[in-house]
This record gives C-alpha cells, sequence and structure tokens, in this order.
C-alpha cells in the first residue's frame, strides 16, 4: 500500500515525507485519504487565504491499475463557500504522484515571490516562477513540459484569475482537465504558487499480476463493450443539451425557462458535426471522453489594425455539457462559435465556466431590474451579447470597480449587496448545475458535500421516475446512498462516469486482486465515514444544513416533475437532516447547538 505523503512548505522552500500507513489502511486513497488530512491539516476557522491553510491532493488506490480509474482528489478551504473545498481532475495529474511514490501530496506555507513546485520521484525543488506569473495555464504547461522524459509528466497551474484571487478560479491540469469549482486556484494565487509539474519515473508493485491482469481484461471489456459508457465516447457530456431541452429540464435565460429554442445551435451534435477536432482519454482509460474543440483565434490582433486580411490561429479547448449550458442555454445564446469563445476566454482565465455563466446570467438580470446601473457594470449587459460577456469577464478578473471586486467573491456576497438572491442561482454558496429536473436535483446540490450535482447524482433519481411520484423517504435514502457509495469510488480514483461499470461486486473483486479484501458492507460504511469527516469540516467552519435554501426562481419555472414547491424541499431536507443525525453526523455549529442547549 502507498502510504507515503510528501509535505512542501513553500515558504520555507522544504519538503519531507511522513508515512500514514494507519489513514491509508482505512481509507485507501482519494477522497477518504485526503478527507482525514484536510481534519488533520487544516486548523480550525483558518482564513482560506492563510499561509497556514493546506491544500492536499490524494489519487485513488487503484489510479494505475484498472481502467477509468484516473482521478487525484484535491481538499482545502474553499474561498468562495468558507468551509470545505473538494474537487476532483483526470489527466495524468493522479498517475504521476503515483509513480512518484507518493499516496498523497500536502502543500503549506506561502512565497513572497511567485514559485512553481518541481517534483521528479523524490526530488523536490521550489523555484521561483516570475517568468510564469500572468501566463495563461497553457502557457504554462508548454513552459514546464520536459520535451524528454521518461515516466508521467503531469503539470497543474492557475490562471490571472487565481493570481487576482477569483474566489471560483480554477487550477488547470495538464491543458484540457481541471480541478474545478470552490476555488483552488484562488487558494494557489494566495501563496504565489502558480504551477506544480509532477514527473513520476516509478512503477506499482503488484502482488498477482496475472489476477490484476484478468480483472482488468474483464472490467475493460466492460467499459469498451457493454455500452454502459458509449455515450461518453460518443458525443460525451454535451449529448445532454438536446436531451435535457427535450424533457423540459435544461436551464435556461437563468433558470427562467426550462427548454431553450436555440439549444439545436449549441447542441452536441453541431459541435460534433463542425467543431470537434479530437477525442483524449486520461491514462489507463479507454474512453476518450474529452472532447476538443477547434476555435479560430486572431494572432496578436494590435498589430493587424485596419489590414483586410487577419491571421489567425486555432486552438484546441474541451467542451462539455455543464460550460455548454452555464454560458449558452443560460445566457440566450444560440451560435456555437460564440459559445467556445466565452468558454475559451474562462479557460485562459482559470475560470469557473459554471459559476461564471451563474454569474453573467445574475448581473443581465440584475441591470434589467435596475438593481445595478452602467456605473457599476462599465458596460451594458445583453441576452447573447458574447462581446458584452467577454469584457465582464475581464472586469471581473481585473476588479475594475466595486461593482466587480464584489462579483469577484461569488453571487451569495453580490446579492447580500445589491439584492436579486432570488434569482442568484447558487446552492451552498456554488454555482448551481444544468439540471432542473426535479427534487432530486435541487435537494442533492444542497446536502451535497460539495454541493455539485456530482456529489450525489439526485438528478437522476428526477430522470429516472418521470411521472412516478417520489416520497420524501425515497429521495433522501436515494442521495444518502449515492453519497456514501460515490465517496468509496472516489477513494479508489474512479472516474463519475464509470459508475455504472464499477458496481460494488467489481470493486470488491478488483480490490482482492490487488490484497485488499473489503466486503460490500465494508465500502458502504468506509465511504458514509468519508462523507462524515466532510461534514465534520462543513460543520466545524460555519456551516448548518438546515439554514441552507435554493433560489426562489427553482420555484418559479416548469420542470419534468412538475412545479416544485418550497415545502416539499425544506420537508426532504429535515427528513435527509434526521436520517444522517441518526448516524451520529452532527449537523449543528457547536455555538448554535450550545445556545439551543442553554436556552
Amino acid at each position: 500500500m502507498l502510504s507515503r505523503v510528501l509535505y512542501v512548505d513553500i515558504g520555507k522552500r522544504s519538503s519531507w515525507v511522513v508515512d500514514k500507513h494507519d489513514i491509508f489502511s482505512k481509507y485507501l486513497g482519494g477522497s477518504g485519504v485526503a478527507s482525514k488530512l484536510l481534519l488533520e491539516e487544516a486548523r480550525p476557522g483558518i482564513d482560506p487565504f492563510s499561509p497556514e491553510a493546506p491544500i492536499i491532493f490524494s489519487p485513488g488506490y487503484l489510479v494505475g491499475v484498472f481502467p477509468c480509474m484516473v482521478k487525484a482528489v484535491a481538499m482545502f478551504k474553499s474561498p468562495l463557500t468558507k468551509n470545505l473545498g473538494e474537487s476532483h481532475a483526470g489527466g495524468h495529474f493522479s498517475s504521476a504522484l503515483r509513480f512518484a511514490g507518493y499516496g498523497a501530496l500536502v502543500v503549506r506555507g506561502a512565497s513572497e515571490y511567485p514559485v512553481a513546485v518541481k517534483i521528479k520521484d523524490d526530488k523536490v525543488r521550489v523555484e521561483m516562477a516570475d517568468s510564469l506569473w500572468g501566463l495563461s495555464p497553457l502557457d504554462v504547461e508548454r513552459s514546464l513540459r520536459e520535451s524528454h522524459y521518461e515516466g508521467m509528466q503531469s503539470v497543474i497551474s492557475c490562471g490571472k484569475a487565481g493570481e487576482r484571487l477569483v474566489c471560483y478560479s480554477n487550477v488547470i491540469v495538464d491543458r484540457y482537465h481541471h480541478f474545478g469549482r470552490l476555488g483552488l486556484g484562488a487558494v494557489f494565487g494566495s501563496k504565489r504558487l502558480k504551477a506544480i509539474s509532477i514527473l513520476g519515473t516509478g512503477e506499482i508493485p503488484l502482488e498477482s499480476p496475472l489476477a490484476v491482469k484478468e480483472m482488468y481484461e474483464k472490467l475493460n471489456h466492460e467499459v469498451v463493450l457493454s455500452g454502459k459508457m458509449s455515450k461518453y465516447h460518443d458525443l460525451g457530456t454535451s449529448a445532454n443539451m438536446l436531451e435535457l431541452n427535450e424533457l423540459g429540464a435544461l436551464p435556461t435565460h437563468n433558470f427562467k425557462d426550462s427548454r431553450f429554442k436555440g439549444a439545436e445551435g449549441i447542441s452536441g451534435e453541431v459541435m460534433a458535426e463542425s467543431l470537434l477536432r479530437r477525442k483524449i482519454s486520461c491514462p489507463g482509460c479507454p474512453i476518450a471522453c474529452i472532447h476538443l474543440a477547434g476555435l479560430r483565434t486572431d494572432f496578436a490582433p494590435e498589430h493587424e489594425k485596419g489590414k483586410k486580411e487577419v491571421f489567425s490561429e486555432e486552438v484546441l479547448l474541451p467542451y462539455n455539457y455543464e460550460p455548454m449550458y452555464a454560458l449558452g442555454s443560460n445566457l440566450l445564446l444560440s451560435e456555437a462559435k460564440n459559445l467556445l469563445r466565452l468558454i475559451y476566454h474562462c479557460e485562459f482565465l482559470g475560470l469557473d465556466a459554471m459559476m461564471v455563466g451563474n454569474i453573467l446570467a445574475w448581473t443581465t438580470e440584475a441591470f434589467e431590474e435596475g438593481r445595478i446601473t452602467l456605473d457599476d457594470t462599465l458596460i451594458k449587459p445583453e441576452w447573447g451579447s458574447v462581446e458584452a460577456y467577454l469584457q465582464i469577464i475581464n472586469n471581473i478578473v481585473d476588479m475594475k470597480s466595486p461593482f466587480y471586486a464584489k462579483l469577484a467573491q461569488g453571487l451569495l456576497e453580490t446579492s447580500k449587496r445589491y439584492g436579486g438572491r432570488e434569482y442568484a442561482m447558487i446552492a451552498g454558496n456554488n454555482g448551481m448545475a444544468g439540471y432542473i429536473t426535479g427534487y432530486g436535483s435541487i435537494v442533492g446540490a444542497l446536502v451535497g458535500a460539495r454541493h455539485s450535482h456530482l456529489s450525489n447524482s439526485g438528478y437522476s433519481i428526477d430522470q429516472k421516475t418521470m411521472n412516478q411520484p417520489l416520497s420524501h423517504e425515497q429521495i433522501s435514502d436515494f442521495l444518502i446512498e449515492q453519497e456514501d457509495w460515490l465517496y468509496a469510488l472516489y477513494s479508489l480514483g474512479a472516474c463519475y462516469f464509470c459508475r455504472g461499470v464499477y458496481t460494488k461486486e467489481a470493486v470488491c473483486e478488483a480490490l482482492k486482486t490487488v490484497g485488499t479484501e473489503k466486503t460490500k458492507e465494508e465500502l458502504m460504511k468506509m465511504g458514509k465515514e468519508i462523507f462524515h469527516n466532510l461534514y465534520k469540516f462543513k460543520v466545524r467552519e460555519g456551516f448548518e444544513l438546515a439554514e441552507q435554501e435554493p433560489p426562489k426562481r427553482v420555484y418559479q419555472v416548469q420542470t419534468p416533475h412538475g412545479m416544485l414547491k418550497a415545502e416539499e424541499v425544506k420537508a426532504i431536507i429535515k427528513l435527509y437532516i434526521k436520517k444522517r443525525e441518526g448516524e451520529g453526523l452532527r449537523l449543528k455549529p457547536e455555538e448554535k447547538a450550545l445556545k439551543e442547549l442553554l436556552r
């Protein structure tokens, strides 16, 4: 079992390794190990931008062994929510970290000047990176990529948005992957940490290689030939655009509507026909779910002004359903090339595209209502206006006015100052995903540890039960079962897309081949404990689930399950809390619990 944790203090420019076999034997890796290290390393109430605030990375236990086991988990205190920051990334990062000989990486401290951390197996350096500061993550990756090397290399970096401490800035992984949501890029920026490069040249020893090979072939057959994952290769999640539009579950016009007349123009089908250039995979995955579109951009436009012929170059950028909904239907933008321009701008600056879409929609509606004016925005936001939106994105990163400085903190803080909370589309302060499918999607986002649609697949129970009444018990039980099981999978490094292949039975069998015996019940217990660890952190930092409410807009739009009712959402959350507290999880911050007791 790989139980070595690499600690790097970038302020002191030092590193050391600690063996944490007890944590790894209990939690295996990934989300489990990261959850425990977060509780240990982050002192209560720490400022997300404090030099002492840790960043924890952990690759899954089965990364580099079985197909689709490719994810690394990052955990930190989020500057956006002020509690749990959790993000999962594909690409080469998890494999490179394991091949370098580590089960986790903990980054501490802060530098007075820009730095990059370079790891090559047991050699760790913290180097000056002034020349990288201000560059896009793509340019950073090009600069730090070794031209000739053996093993596996990964380069991750923040963009200008992270440098400027925008609270929903990303860390880009190997050009086309992300540690997205919840502001890891801003935590990098606060530490003056521009990038981390990892080069691993080792291997993962196997006790029974023939048993692993046999299991690998069995799982690979399921991945490639069963049809369970074919959607992700064919069109990717962009297929959801027309599917959800047909269901009447596609957020449109800042969630005012659930169908978009222009959906076909920004659909996965249109992208595939005219703009798709390549499909790529993470290491060890045969699916190739990352779809890359070609976007022509002006080359050195400052030198081409007034000329009849303007030179351009084509850049490749990843696209999938979430940024397509957030920057497309949600903004009434119906041309694929304009949508790609917005996606590219977010990639270039290192911004979470989903949150940006929620923010641009709120800004446009708030301007229409007169809550904000040209004195605030400096440019008129209009539905579908790509040029205005590009400038607004720049203004957020540059914090051009007090209004934009507030927008850089997220929608909760902005709506507190300017109003419009009822259509600020956030759940747990995180931008809402592109599913207005029913109670499962809304409650799932509110109760999920990271307030993501990937927390507990809440949208899926809505889609599986069209025209069927669901009890509060059915919904809450589904969300609990799903989140507990997903955290067990995330401890192994599983991609969310392969959850249909890695059943409980398959996981037990796979673990056995690498010398780890776990029953289905033990895996579920582990997943539940991981969830409890994360909520312990959230509650410790002041989060209270009973206070969480969705924006009122979700009760004003038609869903496949009809118009949702606030009392129903509250009742489901109340039951969910009762069930989680029945597991022994405390869901009320200590100060409030003490006040209630004294009362």
